[in-house]
C-alpha cells in the first residue's frame, strides 16, 4: 500500500459550514465564512493553492499542469463562463464540456452496475419498507424542493463512507470497489440512492466541478415499468431515464429533475455514482484527492 494523500488545509470542514439558514439554485446555504460552496470569498483560492504546494512537496508537481492553471485563475475562469455551466467550487480548465457522455466514456462501469441491477434493487426495496413505520427512518436525508419530496441515503457522502448505511446495503457498497473511476478519496465524490415523489421538481442548479461526471439509473418502485413524466434536464437537453439503464451527465451544467406522474405510479428512485470526468489523467486525480481530501 502507498501513503494515502492528505490535505493541508481541511476542506471537507469548510464545505459543511455552519447551520444552514437559507435555500438558493436547490441547495441549502449557510453564513459560514469557511464554507466552500456558501461562500465564494478571496482567500479560498489562497487556501486551495497553498495544499497544491503542499501536495507538490510531498510528491511532485507532474501532471499538475491544468490543476495549477486551475486554481491560479479560478476566479476568471469562472466569471467568464456562460451561465449554462458555473461549477460551484473548483472548474478545471480545458477539459471538453457536454451535459451529457455516451456509455462508452465509462464503459466498465457502466457495464458492471448493469450487470448488478437487480442486487441493489433488491437491497433499495428493503431499505424503502421502512417508510412504511416512519416518515423519515434512520440513515435516510430529506432535501429542500420547491414543491414534492426528496429523499437521499448515502452510502458515502462528500468522500467518506456512511458506515452505518453501508451495512444495511453491504452487496452495493462492495460494488462500489470494484468500480474503476468512481471517486472515493476526495469531498466531490458520493454514493446514494435518490427518491423522488410523484409531484416532486428539484430546482435548477449547479454542481460544485467539472472534473466529475454523475452516474445513475432509474426503476420503479414494484412496477416493471418507468413512472410517467419523470425527466432530468442537463445544460436545457432533457432526458428521460429508462430502467436499469445508466445515464451520465455532467452535474456543473445547469439542472434540474422533476417527477409529475400521478401517485399512484409511486416514486421515481435513482442509484447514483459520481466518476472521473474521463479527460482527467490518472496523474491529476491524485492533485485534487489531496486539495479537496475529506476531513
Amino acid at each position: 500500500g502507498r501513503e494515502q494523500p492528505r490535505a493541508y488545509t481541511g476542506v471537507n470542514a469548510l464545505m459543511q459550514g455552519a447551520e444552514a439558514n437559507g435555500v438558493q439554485n436547490g441547495y441549502v446555504y449557510c453564513h459560514s465564512p469557511d464554507c466552500l460552496r456558501c461562500a465564494h470569498h478571496d482567500g479560498l483560492n489562497q487556501k486551495l493553492y497553498h495544499n497544491l504546494q503542499e501536495y507538490a512537496k510531498r510528491y511532485s508537481w507532474s501532471g499538475m499542469g491544468r490543476i495549477h492553471k486551475g486554481i491560479r485563475e479560478q476566479g476568471r475562469y469562472l466569471n467568464s463562463r456562460p451561465s449554462i455551466q458555473k461549477p460551484e467550487v473548483f472548474f478545471l480548465p480545458d477539459l471538453p464540456t457536454t451535459p451529457y457522455f455516451s456509455r462508452d466514456a465509462q464503459k466498465h462501469d457502466v457495464e458492471l452496475l448493469e450487470r448488478n441491477f437487480q442486487t441493489i434493487l433488491c437491497e433499495f426495496e428493503t431499505l424503502y419498507k421502512a417508510f412504511s413505520n416512519c416518515s423519515l427512518p434512520q440513515g435516510w436525508k430529506m432535501n429542500s424542493t420547491p414543491s414534492g419530496e426528496w429523499f437521499t441515503f448515502y452510502l458515502v457522502n462528500q468522500g467518506m463512507c456512511v458506515p452505518r448505511n453501508c451495512r444495511r446495503c453491504p452487496r452495493t457498497y462492495r460494488l462500489l470497489g470494484s468500480l474503476r473511476t468512481c471517486i472515493g478519496n476526495n469531498v466531490f465524490g458520493n454514493a446514494c440512492i435518490s427518491v423522488l415523489s410523484p409531484g416532486t421538481v428539484i430546482a435548477e442548479h449547479y454542481g460544485p466541478t467539472n472534473i466529475r461526471i454523475r452516474l445513475g439509473w432509474l426503476r420503479a418502485l414494484l412496477r416493471l415499468k418507468t413512472p410517467s413524466n419523470c425527466e432530468l434536464v442537463v445544460g436545457g437537453e432533457p432526458q428521460c431515464w429508462a430502467e436499469g439503464r445508466c445515464l451520465l451527465f455532467d452535474d456543473s451544467f445547469l439542472h434540474t429533475a422533476f417527477h409529475e406522474g400521478p401517485p399512484e405510479e409511486g416514486p421515481r428512485v435513482v442509484f447514483m455514482v459520481d466518476l472521473w470526468h474521463p479527460n482527467v489523467a490518472a496523474a491529476e486525480r491524485q492533485g485534487p484527492d489531496f486539495i479537496f481530501a475529506p476531513g
